[in-house]
């Protein structure tokens, strides 16, 4: 039986951070708002080291005070000890200041605060509410066919303007109605994972980070949560996850052999108990071709994930969330038409995610050394070796998701792309000397001082990329004609969240705006007028 459930102005589809976040913003604007769950809270989820972006978006939704009273770990940044070099840390609030900060936190807790928050705002929620099937009038979605779990033989009905799919790696738009997802072919890794008691990291590690290790097969995460627990994970290439998988009698037995590995993962858990099951995930790279269209906006993992390292992914749902919700309002409100709500959603969605996708794809070529990756860095955010207060400032900025924020705020630079930024990075010969922009010495290929490299063997290490080639593919932004260079907009929050027409200062010229790393005022998205 079909029942006729009204109509909405947005419908939001999934209640993790992406949906809810954008849930509480649209309902603290005034926009009427429905968010459909098909779960119900709090459910595990894992993702739990946060960019200090998040921090900002949650204030404006009107969650901080709820996560920090939870008691959630402080968290201040992280420390990599990658490619055989010295340790470096990526410490927000030594560079930035100390509001810059973030948590690392149980997913079930963290996203049932987020979804009890949206209620709290004003939005709807409904849990155990399976969406079925997205209704087209053309390319316009315009109704949503979803069964309540507590009435299961009945199909409801509700009709939207918009519509919010933050259904995560189900993908209810991308995967199941559009079928535009596309795997990464060359992020082909097996993530594997459990949690021990005790609290012990590496030293200098900012105050409640991270702790990220490489290996020649890959690498570890080590994140300290609540109650004097600690979240060990390790990374690696599916080729080499199945072979090693046939040696163990258990997915424990495999994890337990695998941090063992691992000098400096072992000396922080010496003595300590696994106080969980080893979990596993994998397929979790992909990339969707379109990320909005007309009346709907695709958030959070339904359009994207990339990868763990540089946790990223609860960046992109808060940043994505962020962008729809101002979006809708200005469209709504009349500020903007919708194709150029479109044009900036897709802009900056796009950007902040294939900036991440460069950096990470340059790190997982553990040679190249700190220096390359702050280089880099540096390339894709157009901050100059002068302006960076520190070597590792753009990085840290890129890491924070503070970068994205900024270029939200101020205006997009349409002659800044980030992905033609990642292309001249990656393929320019001025790189420093002792990061010098070669090919794939674990491909087996020649250096461009003409060196040898031995091979690598098939599934060896939890490659991102196999040559540059690979990695400038990657970073190719499509479709490119979306955003709008002429109309200058920018993400506003005072009075009212939504977009702005903002103009370049007089004699800025096409230079993107001043970012001074020691202001703190610059990625404060409540200061955003």
């Amino acid at each position: 039986m079909t029942v006729e459930s009204g109509k909405v102005k947005v419908l939001v589809i999934g209640g993790g951070p992406a949906g809810s976040l954008s849930a509480a913003l649209l309902a603290r604007a005034g926009v009427d708002v429905l968010l459909l769950e098909k779960e119900v809270f709090p459910r595990y989820h894992i993702g739990e080291a946060l960019a200090s972006s998040c921090r900002s978006v949650l204030e404006l939704a009107g969650a901080v005070e709820k996560v920090d009273e939870f008691g959630f770990v402080d968290k201040h940044g992280g420390l990599f000890a990658w490619g055989g070099e010295e340790n470096w840390s990526a410490d927000w609030t030594e560079i930035f200041g100390p509001d810059v900060r973030s948590w690392s936190v149980d997913r079930s807790e963290f996203d049932h605060l987020l979804l009890e928050n949206a209620g709290d705002q004003g939005a709807r929620v409904i849990q155990n509410a399976a969406v079925k099937r997205i209704v087209f009038e053309g390319e316009r979605p315009v109704a949503a066919e979803w069964v309540d779990g507590a009435a299961p033989d009945q199909l409801r009905t509700t009709r939207f303007d918009f519509l919010v799919d933050a259904s995560g790696r189900a993908g209810v738009l991308t995967a199941q109605h559009l079928k535009s997802r596309t795997r990464h072919e060359v992020f082909r890794n097996v993530a594997i994972w459990g949690y021990w008691d005790g609290d012990k990291l590496l030293p200098d590690t900012p105050l409640g980070g991270s702790n990220i290790i490489s290996s020649p097969d890959g690498w570890y995460w080590v994140i300290p949560l609540r109650g004097s627990r600690r979240s060990v994970g390790f990374v690696m290439h599916e080729t080499a996850f199945r072979e090693r998988r046939r040696a163990y009698d258990s997915l424990e037995d495999m994890l337990t052999a695998l941090v063992g590995e691992s000098d400096t993962v072992n000396s922080l858990i010496e003595g300590d108990e696994r106080i969980s099951k080893a979990r596993v995930e994998q397929d979790y790279s992909y990339v969707s071709k379109g990320f909005c269209g007309p009346g709907y906006f695709v958030a959070g993992d339904a359009a994207c994930f990339l990868d763990p390292l540089l946790s990223s992914g609860v960046h992109l749902a808060s940043y994505s969330a962020l962008l729809a919700a101002a979006s809708i309002v200005a469209v709504v409100k009349g500020d903007v038409n919708e194709r150029e709500a479109n044009a900036f959603y897709e802009s900056l969605y796009r950007n902040a995610y294939e900036r991440m996708l460069a950096m990470v794809a340059r790190m997982y070529d553990q040679y190249r050394g700190q220096a390359n990756y702050f280089w880099l860095a540096q390339r894709l955010t157009g901050t100059s070796a002068d302006e960076a207060i520190r070597p590792n400032s753009a990085f840290v900025e890129i890491v924070g998701g503070i970068s994205d924020l900024f270029d939200a705020m101020h205006g997009k630079d349409p002659h800044q792309d980030p992905a033609a930024a990642a292309t001249e990075a990656l393929a320019a010969t001025d790189a420093p000397a002792e990061a010098a922009v070669r090919t794939d010495a674990a491909a087996g290929t020649k250096a461009e001082d003409g060196t040898g490299a031995e091979p690598r063997t098939e599934g060896s290490t939890a490659c991102a990329a196999d040559s540059d080639e690979d990695a400038l593919a990657m970073v190719e932004i499509l479709p490119r004609d979306l955003y709008d260079a002429g109309s200058r907009l920018r993400l506003i929050t005072e009075p009212r969240l939504g977009l702005r027409r903002g103009q370049h200062a007089p004699g800025e010229g096409s230079a993107r705006p001043p970012r001074p790393a020691a202001s703190v005022e610059q990625v404060d998205l409540t200061a955003s007028k």
